[in-house]
C-alpha cells in the first residue's frame, strides 16, 4: 500500500460560495513504499554529509523529506539502520565505479588500467563531507572498520569474477589464495592513502605490480 502526506498543492472547494474564490483543499497524494523509503534515504544522506551522523535526528529527516517522525520508523527501525545503508550506498558506488573502470580497459595495457585504478581509489577516499570525517575519528572506530570491511570484499569480488579471471585467461598466470591476496592488497592501500595522503600514485602503482606480480606492458 503506499503510503500518504498531504502536499501543498490544492483543488477548488466543490460547493464555492457564488462570486467568492474557491476554497483551497489540501491534495492526497500518494507515493509507493519504495520511491518513499528512496526519499528517506536521499534525504538522510544529504544530512549527515552536511552536518555529520552524531547531529542528525529522525526528526530531522522526517523534516528534509516532508512526513511525520512515525511514518520514518515504518521503514526503519532506527538511525542506525538508516546510517547502515547509507554506507552500502557509497559501497555501491565505488563498485559500479569499478565495474566502469573495468569495462574501459585495454586489453594488454596494464600500466594504463593501474593508473586508472590508483585514481579510482584516491577520488573515493579523498571525496569530503561531514559523513566521511566522521569516520575517521575514534568514536566512530566500530563504525569504521565495519565501513571498511564491508566496502573491502565487496570490492575483491568483483576484481575476482572481471578483472583476475580476464588477465589469467590472456597472460596464463596463476594467482594462489586470490581473496585473501587482494583483501591484504585493497586494505592496505586503503590504510596507505589514508594514513600518508601525500604518499604518489607511482608508489601504489609499483605496490600492487610488485604484489600482483604484473609485468610492465609488452613491447608493441
Amino acid at each position: 500500500m503506499p503510503d500518504e502526506f498531504t502536499s501543498k498543492a490544492t483543488v477548488p472547494a466543490s460547493s464555492p460560495v457564488p462570486g467568492s474564490s474557491p476554497v483551497p483543499v489540501p491534495v492526497r497524494q500518494s507515493k509507493q513504499p519504495d520511491e518513499r523509503r528512496d526519499d528517506i534515504l536521499r534525504a538522510a544522506r544529504e544530512l549527515v554529509a552536511e552536518r555529520g551522523v552524531a547531529r542528525v535526528k529522525i526528526t530531522d529527516i522526517a523534516a528534509r523529506v516532508g512526513v511525520t517522525r512515525g511514518l520514518i520508523y515504518h521503514y526503519f527501525p532506527d538511525k542506525d539502520a538508516i546510517i547502515d545503508l547509507i554506507c552500502e550506498d557509497h559501497i555501491a558506488e565505488f563498485v559500479t565505479d569499478l565495474n566502469l573502470w573495468d569495462a574501459a580497459r585495454i586489453p594488454g595495457d596494464i600500466d594504463r588500467a593501474l593508473v586508472d585504478c590508483v585514481a579510482l581509489f584516491r577520488h573515493h577516499l579523498h571525496r569530503t563531507d561531514l559523513f566521511r570525517e566522521e569516520l575517521g575519528r575514534t568514536e566512530y572506530a566500530g563504525l569504521y572498520n565495519e565501513f571498511v570491511d564491508r566496502a573491502v570484499k565487496a570490492v575483491v569480488d568483483r576484481l575476482q569474477v572481471t578483472t583476475v579471471e580476464a588477465y589469467a585467461r590472456r597472460h596464463k598466470i596463476r594467482i594462489d589464495n586470490v581473496s585473501e591476496v587482494f583483501y591484504v592488497l585493497v586494505f592496505g592501500l586503503i590504510g596507505l592513502v589514508r594514513s600518508t595522503p601525500t604518499v604518489s600514485d607511482d608508489v601504489l602503482v609499483a605496490i600492487v605490480r610488485q604484489t600482483l606480480h604484473l609485468d610492465r606492458n609488452a613491447p608493441a
